[in-house]
């Protein structure tokens, strides 16, 4: 008998993506043994209406170029393709019916675990994935009490305190992202000239 494929799943907008994002799919791959961690560039982001995200073809070809060369990573167009607003749970269903004998862990931070009692079918998710949760820098956030009965897995991540959204306010205000961004990723921005526009873009 074939043992299980466990697939990690790694979503988010990755607006732009950056080293600790691979820092965490790193550790989750190789602390979970995982067979693959595909990472998934969002597509109508419902979390994010706040502000205008940039072009998903931009978004995943940045996460192209950061995982290239990496072992057992891949990307997924499936939410880019998927028409409305991309929810993780319409995304592990569609997985789930193509390979049905894969274990799904899904690959989040801290701060998105708190916050997963707002997420569409947030119950039924949690009966489909094994949570694989990132501690974040800085003080832990209270877990609302409907997640108290949910297990979850631990995933060690280095310190890395870097967020897409002050990567994006380097490069409006000319500062370097050299040491946030894959190289590839750095010259990509600079080549299509991201992110140049006024706060909140």
């Amino acid at each position: 008998m074939t043992a299980q494929r466990r697939v990690g799943l790694f979503g988010g907008t990755f607006d732009p993506v950056h080293e600790a994002h691979r820092a965490l799919a790193r550790a989750a791959r190789d602390g979970l043994a995982l067979d693959e961690v595909r990472w998934i560039p969002s597509g109508l982001s419902w979390q994010k209406a706040a502000r205008e995200v940039t072009p998903a073809a931009d978004r995943e070809a940045m996460v192209r170029l950061a995982i290239a060369g990496e072992p057992r990573f891949t990307a997924s167009r499936i939410e880019i393709e998927r028409p409305g607003p991309s929810y993780t749970l319409d995304t592990v269903r569609e997985f789930a019916a193509a390979e049905p004998d894969t274990d799904w862990v899904l690959i989040i931070g801290a701060d998105q675990y708190a916050a997963l009692p707002s997420w569409h079918g947030w119950q039924e998710l949690l009966q489909r994935v094994t949570l694989a949760v990132a501690n974040r820098p800085g003080p832990a956030r209270p877990l609302p009490r409907e997640l108290a009965a949910h297990p979850h897995r631990v995933v060690p991540l280095p310190m890395l305190d870097i967020s897409s959204t002050a990567i994006r306010d380097r490069v409006r205000q000319g500062e370097a992202i050299a040491a946030l961004v894959p190289p590839e990723v750095a010259r990509y921005i600079e080549t299509h000239r991201l992110y140049r526009g006024p706060a909140g873009s």
